[in-house]
């Protein structure tokens, strides 16, 4: 396989299964972690590895190392390997993935963000999402009339903080997750709730539904619904660990256990609650987002910005919202037409954002 994003946690969790399963890693690709990136290496041998920049490419311990996004498509391009697995985090994870698609390889797919803003020009054909919420719904799928889908949400770092005190919350904090170690990105989209925003929009593009929905979980056990136009629903209960929906995303199926099975008189209570738009205000345009998919790339953007400046302390976490929705207010008429439109909406709902962010700093 090739992994991109070698050192994330999806990253890590893919060569516990490349272990398990004796799978050859042909390619690795990592940003800045190159402790963690040169104790890969010693084990999987890969042929090739690609890192963020130039100047941490002497730390490396290959002897074939490249730097950047033009590198990354190279290698995909170059590769005999069928198997792509992109964890990148980002809109850097476009690209690749609009490559891989081109030289014909099957995707196994870590990375919300190219579904969310170009989900009309991918190939779903090969594409094997890694989420326990979407392998939830595929693993749930029967050849019976649906009616409704729905994802759970664990709530975030906040769900049970006073919301009179959210506006002053430290980064720390915010990267508190109380069920899952992630990294700070999705952290915080998790705890704005636009990580499930992002993950409905995927399930729009995957499974060819609107009638999409969430709810948080506290224990994050329940990861999916379908509810059927008979009336009933089906569940998929599992412990949390992305490593069930990686070994099917690359093996195409697995019979042996990966995970120990959920004891449900163990975990004695679940708990429901409804999404709340006093504590997550971005929930407030998700019938709009789901109305128009091709707000995506505008949604992402933006929220891109503003959650990289409030990790660099320039806005308050409830200012991020405020910076996403104003800013899908005056890119709303985005049109995702082509790549090119695309890429072009990207750099102007930034800019608007960069200019909101400027505003609230004075």
């Amino acid at each position: 396989m090739i992994l991109l994003g070698s050192t994330g946690s999806i990253g890590v969790n893919t060569l516990n299964i490349a272990r398990r399963f004796n799978l050859k890693v042909e390619v690795l690709v990592a940003g800045r972690n190159i402790g963690l990136l040169n104790q890969q290496i010693k084990e999987f041998n890969p042929k090739r590895v690609v890192i963020d920049r130039a100047e941490d490419i002497h730390l490396v311990n290959h002897n074939n190392v490249s730097f950047g996004e033009d590198s990354i498509l190279q290698a995909i391009q170059e590769s005999e390997t069928s198997t792509v697995v992109n964890a990148l985090v980002g809109f850097l994870g476009l690209k690749p993935t609009l490559k891989a698609i081109e030289c014909g390889k099957k995707i196994a797919l870590a990375n919300k963000e190219s579904l969310v803003v170009a989900g009309k020009f991918i190939d779903q054909t090969k594409l094997k999402p890694i989420d326990s919420e979407h392998f939830g719904l595929w693993y749930l799928l029967q050849d019976k009339k649906i009616d409704s889908m729905m994802v759970t949400a664990s709530g975030g770092s906040f769900r049970d903080y006073p919301l009179e005190k959210l506006q002053n919350v430290s980064i720390k904090e915010a990267l508190a997750h109380p069920n899952w170690s992630m990294g700070n990105k999705i952290t915080i989209d998790s705890a704005t709730m636009t990580n499930k925003m992002f993950e409905l929009m995927e399930a729009a593009w995957l499974f060819d539904i609107r009638k999409l929905d969430a709810i948080i979980e506290t224990k994050s056990l329940i990861h999916a619904f379908i509810n059927f136009s008979d009336g009933s629903t089906t569940a998929h209960i599992a412990n949390a660990s992305m490593q069930l929906p990686i070994a099917y995303a690359i093996l195409g199926s697995c019979d042996e256990e990966i995970l120990k099975p959920v004891d449900l008189v163990e975990v004695a209570n679940l708990e429901f609650r409804k999404i709340e738009t006093s504590r997550y205000p971005i929930w407030e345009i998700k019938d709009e987002i789901l109305n128009n998919l091709d707000l995506g790339v505008v949604l992402n953007a933006a929220n891109e910005i503003a959650v990289a400046a409030f990790l660099q302390q320039k806005i308050r976490f409830t200012e991020i919202a405020q910076i996403v929705e104003n800013t899908l207010q005056v890119v709303q008429n985005a049109k995702a037409e082509n790549i090119d439109i695309i890429l072009q909406t990207d750099m102007i709902a930034r800019q608007v954002a960069e200019t909101y962010i400027v505003d609230i700093g004075g």
